[in-house]
């Protein structure tokens, strides 16, 4: 695996990859409340990490501190023709889902509040992780009169429940990092002081692990969640035949037999 570190700095987005990570940085504004260049950037930072065959993880950070991202901005929103607000919103549900199609594991840092697009970003993501003391995390976009059109309705129901969702939808109410643990809306909570290297070991344990057996059981249940169960447990079969001709497995096995540890390859 190449060490050499790179980075590529735009407006709004830096991405620096090391070790077989990708750790993006968002920097928009003093609450990351963000307009269409912000999303274009980030969709060019994904597209550069699938065809990057080196990064397994990227992590998305924000350099803004108190906030994560507050969504997109409401000037900008209120400026915008209905026209013009309707194709954005497209493009970030494509951007978002192009993180759940990838082989990478993507995982939000939350360090600060996370609310509307914010929130809808993060839930774009593989895998959220909170400082404890972070803020606010939640989608109050019936306040303003309309959904959370970037997935939100969507991707929070699948992850906390219909009726729960339902609720947070149409009351706009926001939850502490502990709330938003308990109803699984974020994975883990950390210390808050500890949270971006608590992440970031994570992240080295994944591309220290059997890589290419993470990338496929992402997409086993990334992909197979749309699917009826029987054509689910098809593609997962398919899925782990390729595994069982990877390098990695005949490793992994001749490992566990041996009482030694394993030398992924990733491949």
């Amino acid at each position: 695996m190449m060490t050499t570190k790179t980075e590529t700095k735009k407006d709004n987005v830096t991405v620096v990859k090391e070790k077989g990570i990708a750790t993006i940085h968002i920097h928009v504004s003093k609450t990351n409340a963000y307009s269409l260049e912000f999303y274009q950037e980030l969709n060019a930072a994904i597209d550069e990490i699938r065809f990057d065959k080196e990064i397994k993880v990227a992590v998305l950070v924000s350099d803004v501190p108190k906030f994560f991202s507050t969504g997109a901005d409401i000037h900008f929103l209120k400026s915008a023709d209905p026209h013009f607000k309707t194709q954005f919103c497209l493009l970030c549900n494509e951007t978002l889902d192009k993180m759940a199609r990838s082989p990478q594991i993507f995982i939000a840092c939350l360090e600060g509040h996370t609310v509307g697009g914010g929130l809808e970003l993060a839930m774009g993501c593989d895998l959220r992780f909170m400082g404890d003391e972070a803020g606010q995390i939640g989608l109050p976009e019936v306040s303003l009169g309309v959904l959370a059109g970037t997935g939100g309705t969507q991707r929070l129901a699948r992850l906390v429940g219909f009726s729960r969702a339902l609720d947070m939808n149409i009351t706009g109410e926001t939850l502490t990092p502990q709330e938003a643990l308990e109803i699984g809306l974020v994975n883990r909570v950390y210390p808050q002081a500890e949270t971006r290297e608590k992440t970031m070991d994570y992240a080295r344990k994944i591309v220290e692990s059997a890589a290419y057996a993470v990338s496929n059981i992402k997409l086993s249940i990334m992909n197979g969640k749309e699917m009826p169960l029987n054509a689910a447990i098809r593609y997962e079969g398919e899925l782990q035949n390729l595994l069982f001709r990877s390098e990695d497995a005949m490793e992994g096995l001749s490992a566990f037999i041996e009482k030694r540890p394993a030398n992924w390859k990733g491949k």
